[in-house]
């Protein structure tokens, strides 16, 4: 379920779309085979639950919920085990512990934070994955969400659902109207920008009234600038925001940020409101910078039409990096250690799982295995490519770090970046604050 953080409630998106921690390496498959169905041991038949209940749950509510349980249904008619699904909302920590304690948590559960798979991983209340799991993640999972679900070594978690928050969405008819093209490169995204400023409206919008989307801009930057170790020292605080990575990545921003190709107004305007500008009934600028969940934005604005008007192309190249993703997502972990249970972890990380509700729209897989002709519409499925063919992929940073620095209004990660975003000549001046701030709280 992960998502856009305005309310800060790693929430579901809408669209065909939606990625997780610390990911590299997200190559394709070369054997295009369709595996074994994830709840069959290799050379067995399906494996007969019958009489057997399972209780699952996860944040999904409403349309989710239904096709997840679509997703279950399908389990339960291959091995007639019963499953029953329970949503625990925005309180996965709360509920999920308080069962614990109890002594009665679900069989599985699916759970948007990294920090909370490994913290009941350190308390020893998750279940290893069972060698034919792990061998099911290994087939069609790329090295970076093995990682992912995976704690000093040990691998516990298997990624369901997943958010790709390195999506540029820019509007098709300004973009015809003042001869702009699709941009790869960050000098090319400059140069464009500048041709939709030319024609009369603003080259982009940012809505950056709260800071948030700014910490996105930063970790995009700074993970094509600095690369995936890097990225990592930084999240877990190992080396400074006072390192020279940093700064390149913070003199990158302000190009943008100090030029005229910025919708005037940006550090008071809403994050919707900078959607409703570039795709409004009266847009006044062209292109707007955020995750997937743009698509819902655009939707309930009613003026648009994503996969018509409103498209997106990939965050871009800075510097020759390769294709990159910053995200968030869900990952199933097992509480329970029994051959029931081990059976629904195989099938979630089978391409057989996702191809029941990758259809149905709202899902956006990172299992390479799973068919994307399958995808309901051309931009959820360019969405879902995007995610699985990019060579590195990395859970949004601030979502890692303490939220006293990385997840609170009005101070830390994100005052900083409105203040640096204001005045983007002040580099190291940004640097220091931005350390000062998490020295304060790691």
């Amino acid at each position: 379920m992960a998502t856009q953080k305005h309310g800060r409630a790693m929430g579901a998106i809408a669209l065909g779309a939606a990625a997780a921690l610390a990911f590299a390496g997200c190559s394709s498959n070369d054997d295009n085979t369709s595996p074994t169905p994830s709840v069959s041991t290799p050379g067995d038949a399906a494996m007969d639950l019958s009489g057997t209940t399972l209780n699952i749950s996860a944040a999904w509510s409403g349309a989710e919920q239904a096709n997840f349980e679509a997703v279950l249904k399908k389990f339960t008619d291959d091995t007639g085990a019963t499953v029953n699904y329970t949503s625990f909302g925005d309180q996965a920590a709360t509920t999920l512990g308080t069962q614990l304690e109890g002594g009665n948590p679900p069989n599985v559960a699916v759970i948007s934070s990294p920090a909370l798979l490994k913290q009941f991983a350190a308390a020893g209340n998750l279940q290893p994955l069972s060698d034919a799991t792990a061998a099911e993640v290994a087939k069609n999972y790329a090295q970076s969400w093995v990682d992912l679900g995976s704690v000093d070594g040990t691998e516990y978690g298997v990624w369901f659902k997943a958010a790709n928050k390195s999506t540029v969405w820019y509007n098709k008819d300004i973009y015809d109207q003042a001869g702009a093209t699709v941009p790869a490169t960050w000098d090319d995204f400059m140069a464009q920008l500048q041709v939709v400023n030319d024609s009369g409206y603003s080259g982009i919008s940012i809505g950056a009234d709260v800071g948030w989307p700014l910490t996105d801009w930063f970790e995009n930057v700074y993970l094509r600038t600095a690369g995936a170790d890097k990225y990592d020292q930084l999240t877990n605080h190992e080396i400074p925001w006072t390192d020279p990575s940093v700064a390149d990545a913070l003199n990158v921003l302000a190009q943008l940020f100090g030029s005229d190709l910025v919708q005037p107004g940006a550090a008071q305007r809403t994050f919707p409101e900078s959607v409703t500008e570039v795709f409004g009934a009266d847009p006044k600028a062209g292109t707007v910078y955020e995750g997937d969940f743009v698509a819902g934005n655009i939707a309930d604005d009613g003026n648009s039409t994503v996969g018509e008007n409103a498209l997106f192309y990939d965050f871009p190249s800075v510097n020759g990096s390769a294709p990159a993703v910053v995200g968030g997502g869900d990952v199933a972990v097992a509480f329970t250690d029994d051959d029931a249970t081990d059976a629904l972890m195989q099938y979630l990380a089978s391409p057989d799982s996702a191809s029941v509700w990758v259809p149905l729209g709202g899902l956006t897989s990172p299992n390479k295995n799973v068919d994307t002709s399958l995808y309901p519409d051309a931009t959820s499925k360019q969405i879902a490519e995007a995610l699985t063919n990019a060579s590195t992929f990395r859970f949004d940073m601030s979502d890692l770090t303490p939220s006293a620095f990385g997840g609170t209004a009005g101070q830390g990660f994100w005052q900083i970046m409105i203040d640096f975003l204001q005045n983007p000549s002040d580099v190291s001046g940004t640097q220091a604050a931005l350390e000062k701030a998490a020295a304060a709280a790691y």
